[in-house]
């Protein structure tokens, strides 16, 4: 009978043994999971409404979260000439909806577009404003669905729905001068905002970011798609160099008057966020030091009595110092009057806080070993918090309800991997989106004591899809440093290991403050990547070093001010334990990164020069001095105090070291890590006379794609990876 089993399960593998190829992975669209585009809960909690693509045509469908059948459809594109749109809002009352059309990315996170207004009741759909003037950005409704706000060459109008009246905030924003109502390049990158206004609760006022940016030094790119190369030109502030002034203003609609935001006398200051509490009138302004270890949350009021030429007088109501740094997140929710929820890693681990700042106490609300990793809400009628955590391990992700009355916590999600949480406006039912390592996206609505409602999508295609591949599960385990610090690390084997033949090795890597590679979570196309790489006889691994997320605050923080020293050590403590194996070949062993990660490969080819025989680095950092103040200063402080390590952990000063193959690649267009990076590693290597590979990408930012880029892009990696880690496996 065993005999029989075996060769059943032989049969099976010669039978699903479908081979993978670049072509397939990044030009086919053969393994995109399906996804539910664009979920927003209504105000009432019971419905829910998403895109959809229906014979071609786009819309906005209304669901009833009990049953998920289908309501109604709000919108549809063929409702004015096949009418294209790329998002939308609903407002609170349902009575309108928001389109962006045209859409037009600047940065990472910022786009432009023409806004168009669907008036629900009477079918009528209007321009949100003269298009002739250009795009707009960041539209949105207030909240009690009488205006929109929106900003246009770096100035913030609103329009007043009743008349599509547009009035203007301010009149002085100018390109690379000031900004009004958005955030600077380095804000948006580095603070995840772009939008630089809020409404208050009541519609009438906007509180909103001036940027200038006068002083900040100017960056330019070239830009190779014309006859005559242009320059992109744009305020980009380097480590150690002048950031934008900054300052808050409010605006009050009803009585078109301007209100000052005191944020105190030092203008050297960050003020990532911007919010109104539960408050008549009380804007909340954080308020960060320089060095990003000391944060304040500020409270401003005023009145109609207050003089245009005085400020808003301030107040501190709560304050937190660091000997590293701190995180900025989006966890902060004020449940009332007197108090808001908070997250924190002052215990060591990340946990939440209720803080009263009525009377100055504050109350932890979890404890343990373990790191909250987003709070999604506080629902009022049953005094629940809803959250996500890494409880069980640093790799998994669970949802969990926090009983305020007595710190219960409630496990709402059963499987195994990565949850994800969309809770509904009155959180009383919540869409999940699970994964784990080797099971791509499943789709599930749940109420909110994580009963299963309803299966939306299960990715069935793509999962029987993935069994014509014969592919290999992704193994986790841990590996020790030289201290004995156990690295959780994951690895793929060729489906049918040789353990008598050694396999050459790729490490993949990112290895940047608080950011994991080794989770238990669909990875898109770089799983398949590495599934192609393991059909071609490679073994692939990925270890989180020190300095990476969910295991405290020790160990992320374990980095600090020495960028790039322990993360390396741990990449090559690890390579030299998998060269132990006896089907790795140790001679053969190669690192690869992008961004961070390419900074990381390109240290570990010169630091580990006797360890690693090729590295491919993709738009890495080479000298910290090139990089972003806000990022780099969070976590090296400022090279004019530091600037010892920044040498030390630049690859650019250890390139006598390369001994093996290195691949360099960068786009000509980021601006993010700039072309710069590689020019300065390229001059280096020329300097010490090494050779090396390198491949620049004309007119690519800092994610490299476009028709075929990421075609050519792996299959000219993979190459790499043949020629110079296969040779002696052949």
């Amino acid at each position: 009978m065993k005999r029989l089993i075996i060769i059943f399960f032989l049969f099976c593998s010669l039978v699903n043994n479908a081979q993978l190829s670049n072509e397939l992975i990044w030009a086919s669209g053969t393994f995109y999971p399906k996804m539910i585009r664009g979920i927003n809960s209504t105000a009432d909690g019971l419905h829910y409404t998403s895109q959809k693509k229906v014979d071609g045509t786009k819309e906005i469908i209304k669901y009833t979260y009990t049953s998920n059948k289908k309501v109604a459809t709000l919108f549809s594109s063929s409702v004015k000439d096949n009418f294209n749109f790329d998002d939308y809002q609903l407002s609170s009352d349902e009575n309108w909806i928001l389109l962006a059309s045209e859409k037009e990315s600047i940065y990472r996170r910022s786009s432009k577009s023409f806004y168009y207004v669907y008036n629900l009741k009477t079918k009528e759909l209007k321009s949100l404003s003269d298009t002739s003037l250009g795009k707009q950005r960041l539209a949105e409704f207030s909240p009690d669905n009488s205006k929109i706000a929106f900003v246009r060459n770096n100035n913030l109008f609103y329009v007043t729905l009743s008349d599509f009246n547009e009035k203007p905030v301010t009149k002085d924003g100018k390109i690379n001068k000031i900004i009004n109502g958005a955030t600077d390049w380095v804000y948006e990158e580095e603070f995840s905002i772009h939008k630089g206004f809020e409404w208050s609760p009541d519609g009438k006022k906007l509180a909103y970011y001036v940027f200038d940016e006068t002083d900040v030094k100017e960056f330019q790119m070239k830009m190779y798609g014309s006859l005559y190369p242009t320059h992109y030109k744009f305020k980009y502030p380097k480590a150690g160099e002048d950031n934008s002034l900054i300052s808050i203003r409010i605006f009050d609609t009803q009585y078109d008057r301007h209100f000052v935001f005191d944020v105190g006398n030092n203008p050297d200051i960050y003020i990532p966020r911007i919010m109104w509490s539960k408050r008549r009138d009380e804007l909340i302004v954080f308020k960060m030091n320089r060095l990003q270890n000391k944060l304040e949350l500020l409270s401003g009021t005023f009145s109609m009595d207050t003089p245009n030429n005085i400020g808003i007088r301030t107040k501190p109501i709560y304050t937190e110092n660091s000997t590293t740094y701190i995180d900025i997140h989006d966890n902060t929710s004020f449940i009332n009057e007197n108090e808001f929820i908070w997250t924190s890693e002052k215990d060591g681990y990340n946990h939440i806080y209720l803080i009263n700042y009525a009377n100055g106490t504050e109350k932890q609300l979890t404890s343990g070993d373990w790191d909250v990793t987003e709070v999604y809400g506080y629902a009022s009628q049953s005094k629940k918090i809803f959250f996500q955590a890494a409880k069980s391990h640093p790799t998994k992700r669970e949802i969990f309800a926090l009983y305020t009355k007595n710190n219960k916590i409630e496990l709402l999600t059963e499987k195994s991997g990565t949850n994800e949480a969309n809770f509904s406006k009155t959180f009383n039912y919540f869409i999940n989106t699970h994964s784990s390592a080797d099971t791509p996206f499943e789709i599930t609505l749940h109420n909110q004591k994580g009963k299963l409602v309803k299966t939306l999508e299960k990715n069935e295609v793509l999962k029987n899809k993935l069994l014509e591949f014969n592919l290999t599960n992704k193994e986790f385990f841990t590996i020790p440093n030289e201290e004995g610090i156990l690295l959780n690390a994951w690895m793929i084997k060729p489906k049918l290991l040789d353990t008598l033949k050694e396999h050459p090795l790729l490490m993949f890597v990112y290895g940047g403050p608080g950011i994991n590679t080794v989770n238990d979570a669909w990875s898109w196309n770089n799983y398949f990547w590495f599934q192609y790489l393991a059909q071609n006889g490679f073994i692939v691994v990925s270890v989180d070093a020190r300095g990476t997320g969910y295991r405290g605050k020790n160990f992320k923080h374990a980095t600090y001010k020495q960028l790039g020293k322990y993360e390396t050590e741990d990449q090559i403590a690890a390579a030299k334990y998998l060269a132990n194996k006896p089907y790795i070949d140790e001679n053969n062993i190669g690192i690869f990164g992008w961004s961070y990660g390419g900074y990381m490969s390109s240290l570990c080819i010169t630091k580990g020069a006797d360890v690693f025989k090729s590295a491919i680095a993709v738009a890495p950092v080479t000298n910290w001095r090139y990089y972003d103040n806000i990022y780099t200063e969070r976590f090296m402080q400022k090279p004019q105090d530091n600037g010892e390590n920044y040498d030390n952990n630049s690859p650019i000063n250890h390139v006598e070291k390369l001994k093996g193959n290195f691949l360099l690649i960068h786009g000509t267009a980021d601006d993010n890590v700039h072309f710069q990076n590689a020019t300065e590693m390229v001059s280096a290597l020329v300097n010490k006379n090494k050779q090396f590979e390198f491949f620049a990408y004309p007119d690519k930012n800092h994610g490299i794609y476009g028709g075929f880029t990421r075609l050519h892009l792996y299959t000219k990696m993979t190459n790499f990876l043949m020629e110079t880690l296969m040779e002696d496996n052949e």
